[in-house]
């Protein structure tokens, strides 16, 4: 380097004028707007749903749709009347049990048995009673024969006394009859005595005068004898007689008593049988053969209640819990319908029998019995039921002047999803999101709710509370759930 000259100052200095392009990447430069506009149209068409979706969330009306649902026949004919749930119950039930403690030793029923009144359903030991039993019949019947006896006695002591009040006025009828001879002949001795004293008779006269005085005397005394005897044997017959009416007064007494002494053994004895106290079937078997049951269980002990329960079946009635508030809208004679829920679609008729005088607090409400018209074999015990309590006048079949029976699902719904347009009354339904009018024919209506007899069919989706700035042809956003 040359010290003598000076430094270029000129050859340090920045250059700070626009840089010359490079004549290599001029063409992709010019593509690289077009590519951001391409992406940016791929992500618009990719999020088009979403966005639109949120467009369509700040601009359209929101609005609460619901289901058009066919209804149960019963919850279509509760429309028509007050409506309330229950169960069918029997108004005959029995738990049978004996009344005396024993051992099952037969049990001639199971669950489903169709038993007819009086009937024996079960039977506990009973050896020690049936031969009670025989002991008394056959002291009975030894009384009565004894009986009979004394009174055959009484009969023939009876028929005796005729013979011997007979022989009685016999013997006194001979003692009456020598009676005048004996004076005759007492007569002809002291005659033949005096004349004899006088010398007028001979003694041999006298003689035989005494000879027939002794003689008579002698037949009086045997026919006083004999009536005596008669007489003895009279008081024997009569006392006899007495005898045997005491001793037939005696069996005559003892009869009824052990008359009663059988009877209590039988009645003991019947207390083992177990016998149905009216028609119907088994329903719940509650003991076993050989088992002990007793009428009074305590806690504690191993024996059984109840050998069965039974129902009557042709008691059957439907028991609903009506809410206090509708309580006036039921009265006993009204008609009423039932749909079991086993068989919803096959509705019976009915009328209310029965109000219950109380209410049950817990619950608000209170129960009523309705009794089938027609109960068949497909009602059964505790099976859930809704009754329909139809209103005064009406009928619960479907004859004349009554209102259609229900048989088929009807379609039930909100008077809130009704509107007005042009003098008809419809719905709007839902179609992809656009409203669509449709126009009911209606039918009854009852508690908010009203019946669909034509117009929608059922799976349409309907506007609950539709605004009334709604239009049919509009579009609008559904509600979320």
């Amino acid at each position: 380097m040359a010290t003598g000259s000076p430094p270029d100052l000129a050859a340090l200095k920045i250059d700070r004028g626009p840089r010359r392009r490079s004549s290599g990447g001029s063409g992709f430069g010019r593509f690289v707007p077009w590519l951001l506009l391409l992406l940016l149209l791929g992500a618009l068409w990719l999020f088009r749903a979403p966005l639109l979706a949120r467009v369509d969330a700040l601009r359209l009306p929101v609005v609460e749709v619901v289901r058009v649902e066919k209804s149960s026949a019963a919850a279509a004919s509760a429309v028509q009347g007050t409506s309330a749930n229950g169960y069918i119950v029997p108004s005959r039930r029995a738990a049978l049990s004996a009344d005396t403690p024993g051992r099952i030793v037969e049990l001639n029923v199971t669950e489903g048995s169709t038993i007819k009144k009086g009937d024996m359903v079960a039977k506990l030991y009973s050896e020690e009673l049936e031969a009670a039993l025989r002991q008394a019949e056959a002291a009975l019947v030894a009384t009565e024969r004894a009986a009979e006896q004394a009174n055959a006695d009484v009969q023939a002591a009876r028929a005796d006394l005729p013979r011997l009040e007979k022989e009685v006025e016999a013997a006194d009828a001979a003692v009456a009859a020598e009676l005048p001879m004996r004076n005759w002949y007492r007569q002809e001795v002291e005659r033949f005595g005096k004349l004899a004293g006088q010398g007028v008779s001979d003694e041999r006269r006298v003689d035989e005068a005494r000879a027939n005085l002794a003689s008579t005397e002698a037949r009086m005394r045997t026919a006083s004898s004999r009536k005596d005897a008669a007489s003895a044997a009279l008081e024997a017959g009569h006392a006899q007689v007495q005898r045997a009416e005491a001793a037939l007064r005696s069996a005559q007494a003892q009869v009824p008593v052990l008359a009663a002494a059988r009877d209590l053994s039988k009645a003991t004895l019947s207390k083992t049988e177990v016998r149905a106290p009216f028609d119907g079937i088994v329903v719940l078997k509650d003991a076993e053969v050989g088992e002990v049951v007793s009428p009074n269980v305590q806690g504690g002990s191993n024996a059984r209640g109840s050998v069965v329960t039974m129902v009557d079946f042709a008691s059957l009635e439907a028991q609903a819990e009506v809410p206090e508030t509708t309580l006036p809208t039921v009265a006993t004679g009204r008609p009423a319908r039932i749909f079991l829920d086993a068989y919803p679609d096959k509705p019976y008729t009915g009328t209310v029998a029965r109000i219950w005088p109380t209410a049950n607090r817990s619950k608000g409400t209170v129960e009523v019995r309705v009794t089938f018209d027609a109960p068949d074999e497909f009602l059964r015990p505790e099976l859930g039921v809704r009754v329909v309590f139809l209103p005064p006048g009406a009928k619960a079949d479907a004859g004349a002047g009554a209102a259609p029976q229900p048989s088929e699902p009807r379609i039930l719904i909100s008077e809130t999803c009704l509107v007005q347009i042009e003098g008809k009354t419809g719905v709007f339904a839902l179609e992809r999101d656009v409203l669509r009018f449709a126009p009911l024919q209606l039918g009854e209506r009852k508690s908010g709710r009203v019946v669909v007899e034509s117009g929608l069919s059922g799976g349409e989706e309907i506007v609950q509370d539709p605004a009334a700035t709604l239009e049919a042809g509009q579009r609008v956003q559904r509600k979320p759930t």
